[in-house]
Formats: C-alpha cells, sequence, structure tokens
C-alpha cells in the first residue's frame, strides 16, 4: 500500500510541475522549473514512469474542437494568418512541454532516455504512439546530422569512451581489449559522432579498413592477430561497421552522409585514397530468400524475374526444400559453379527489386540511400555464424564516389537504384 501512495504521489507531483511549466508562469521561469521537471522525471520508478506516458497521451492531446474550427477557417480564408493559428493549435502541448523541459542542462539525455524506455513499452501500448511520435519529431531536428561533431578515436582515447565502443559494436563483436587495439592501429581508423548536448557519448561510430584493394571477405579485417599494413600500400578505405549506440534515437537518421564526412577527412589526410567502398551484410537476405516465391518484384523486368524463378528452383533443389541449409557453412561450400551463380543472382535481384521499398534490406537502404552504388558480390563472404544465418554468408561491396553521392541519393528517393555493370550482369 505504502508502494502505491508512493508511485501515486511520484506521478501527481510529475503532473503538476508540467502543468506549472507549460502555464505563462513557467514560461517566464522556464529554467528553475524545467530542471526540476528533469531530476523529477529522472527519478521516476518504472511503475510511475508507465503512468506518465498515459497521461501525456491522454491528457496533453490538442483540443479537437479548436483545431477543427482553425481548420476551417484556413478552409475558407487559406492566408498565413489562418494557417500559422492551425499549426499553433494542432500542436500537441506535450511538444511545447519537451522542448521547455530541453532547457535544463543535462535534459536531452534525460529525454532520449525516456524516449528509450517508451520504446520497450510501445508494442503493449499502443496508445503511447502520439508521445513517441512527438518526441521523433523533436529529436530528428535535434540531432539533425549537421550538428554532430566527428572524432577520431585511437587508443589514446579515454577508458570509458574505449569501453562504450566495445559494448555498442553492433556489426562485427569487439572481442576485448586485444581485438580493440588491432581496429585502432595506423591502417585502421575508428570515427564516432557526438551530439554537443551529450559530448561524452558515442552516437554513431564508423570503422574503416586501409586496403591495397576492395576486399570480399571479412574475416582478415577484423583478425586481430592480422600484421599492420605500410602506410603506402593504402590505397582502397573500406567502412566494415557502423554501429548506433543509443537506442533511444532509433529511427533518428543520424548516418546521413556521415560516410562521406568521413571519407573526405581522410582523402585530405592521405591524399592516395581514390577508392572508398563498404564491405556489407545483407541481415534481410536468407529470410527473404527462405519466404518469397518471386511472384513479382518492382523495377525487373519480365526475363530478369523469370532467370531470377529459374535461379530459385535450382537452388531450392540444391538445398531439397530445406532453406536453412544455406544458412550453413559445409552446404554452402558445396554448392557448384551453377548453384553459387543462382545464389548471387537472388541476391542481386533482392537487393536491386526489393531495396526501393520499405520492406527492402535495411543496409542496402542505409547505404544506396546515403548515396553509395550496389558494386560488388562476395560469395562467402562472411563466415561468422551471423552472416551465414542472415546473409548465406554472402557480403556486399558499396561504392561511395564522391563526385556522384549526391545524385544517386536523389535518385535512389525517387526509386532508382545505382549499381555497377557487374551486378547488372547478375540480374
Amino acid at each position: 500500500m505504502l508502494t502505491e501512495l508512493r508511485l501515486q504521489h511520484q506521478q501527481r507531483q510529475f503532473l503538476i510541475a508540467a502543468r506549472r511549466l507549460l502555464s505563462e508562469r513557467g514560461e517566464a521561469n522556464s529554467l528553475g522549473l524545467a530542471r526540476e521537471l528533469v531530476a523529477r522525471l529522472a527519478a521516476l520508478e518504472p511503475a510511475s514512469l508507465e503512468a506518465v506516458f498515459h497521461r501525456l497521451a491522454r491528457d496533453f492531446n490538442p483540443d479537437p474542437k479548436m483545431v477543427l474550427a482553425a481548420a476551417q477557417a484556413y478552409a475558407d480564408t487559406p492566408e498565413a494568418e489562418q494557417l500559422l493559428a492551425l499549426i499553433k493549435l494542432s500542436e500537441p502541448p506535450r511538444q511545447e512541454l519537451f522542448r521547455r523541459l530541453n532547457r535544463a542542462p543535462g535534459a536531452t539525455g534525460t529525454l532520449v532516455r525516456l524516449r528509450r524506455a517508451l520504446l520497450t513499452g510501445l508494442s503493449r501500448h499502443p496508445e503511447w504512439r502520439g508521445v513517441e511520435a512527438d518526441l521523433l519529431h523533436l529529436f530528428s531536428s535535434w540531432f539533425n546530422p549537421g550538428f554532430l561533431q566527428m572524432r577520431q578515436v585511437d587508443w589514446n582515447s579515454p577508458a570509458q569512451l574505449l569501453e562504450q565502443i566495445i559494448r555498442h559494436e553492433a556489426v562485427h563483436e569487439i572481442d576485448g581489449w586485444d581485438d580493440l587495439r588491432r581496429r585502432l592501429q595506423p591502417d585502421r581508423r575508428l570515427f564516432a559522432f557526438f551530439h554537443p548536448q551529450l559530448p561524452e557519448e558515442p552516437l554513431i561510430f564508423v570503422e574503416v579498413a586501409l586496403l591495397p584493394e576492395m576486399p570480399g571477405a571479412i574475416a582478415p579485417l577484423i583478425d586481430k592477430k592480422a600484421e599492420t599494413m605500410a602506410p603506402d600500400k593504402y590505397k582502397v578505405a573500406v567502412f566494415y561497421s557502423i554501429s548506433n549506440c543509443e537506442p533511444g534515437l532509433k529511427g533518428v537518421s543520424l548516418g546521413n552522409f556521415l560516410i562521406k564526412r568521413v571519407a573526405e577527412h581522410l582523402q585530405r589526410e592521405i591524399p592516395r585514397l581514390k577508392t572508398f567502398c563498404t564491405l556489407s551484410p545483407i541481415p534481410g537476405f536468407a529470410a527473404w530468400l527462405a519466404k518469397t516465391e518471386l511472384a513479382e518484384l518492382p523495377g525487373l523486368k519480365k526475363v530478369q524475374l523469370e532467370r531470377a524463378r529459374a535461379a530459385r528452383a535450382l537452388l531450392q533443389e540444391a538445398c531439397g526444400g530445406e532453406w536453412a541449409k544455406l544458412s550453413q557453412a559445409e552446404p554452402l561450400a558445396k554448392l557448384d559453379e551453377a548453384q553459387q551463380q543462382a545464389l548471387l543472382r537472388l541476391a542481386a535481384v533482392y537487393l536491386v527489386g526489393q531495396t526501393a521499398t520499405p520492406q527492402g534490406d535495411p543496409v542496402a537502404r542505409f547505404h544506396l540511400d546515403n548515396g553509395a552504388r550496389l558494386e560488388r558480390l562476395n560469395p562467402l563472404g562472411n563466415r561468422s555464424a551471423k552472416g551465414l544465418k542472415q546473409s548465406c554468408g554472402l557480403m556486399v561491396n558499396y561504392l561511395y564516389d564522391l563526385g556522384k553521392i549526391e545524385g544517386h541519393h536523389e535518385a535512389f528517393t525517387q526509386g532508382d537504384i545505382a549499381y555497377s555493370r557487374g551486378v547488372a550482369a547478375l540480374l
């Protein structure tokens, strides 16, 4: 009973403070009230936090009658004054609440953690979607890539930062300090991006390998016992891992053109670098291959679709209808040349035909939307359990031609995918 009373008291005090902050008096004294409210928010217990989400979703919405009246006024007289009134009245009051909260020192991090907690319960509480949409809307402005600061991380960086890099690596797990040390040697680079309001917390980081040629397999790049390469052999910069560090920023486009920023930095440092590319997984391919019957795919000609169906039939016969076998190293290694070519063709079909849709491969969408070109497919490029399970061992090189990034990005927004002649030959 005491616990329930304490939770109710927490919720009540928070909501009273929120109303005060949104009042005229609150606007005049916003900094002190915001600081007080941020402290209360950070101290809320999980049960109280859920109750606060419910109240934010229910009690901090626009007044529907006032919105309707403003909309009708704008429809009758579509001029700037009526439009501005409609915009003001249709904005949920909780957006202004979050803005005023963000005036307090440390509030940005608290709000990011607030959204992280909200996202964990969103599937159970769809009524919170309005609150989530408001936070996403605000974060998309506050965390615009133009605000992010790029820093190179090396072995002399603070231990706390290095620990965060190890913890947040999401593509190729870092196996302790020796592994990290190798990834920070002179023929490797690691760049992290920070927001001025969160100066000690990396939001996203990019790992780069400097090599003599475009790679087709990941194992040599992340071998912690590999010899360090001499600088005169650096010709290609390979972006082999990009990791987001903050779940509370899910859906916020942090990565837009960050690779271009890294590439331009490297080109200034090492002018001999001429090629910038990735070595990337295809995390949605195996699941798509097992479920898709290839009835139709956007952007593919009839003859290409017929070849894709023939390739799928050949692979289905090779694995005896057990598609999971194509996520195992031994059966993949036993594929003959025609079967291997069929697998590559289907991967090309998936990347070219599916990526422009919302159901497309997330990694492909990221790089193509950032202005890359689909350059090359590499069989058995990733023999790890994760690589086999998700991508049938395949990896992709996306090419970043610095002079064509904007053009490729614009084309992708119109549904057109840039790909090489080698990929075209597979279709």
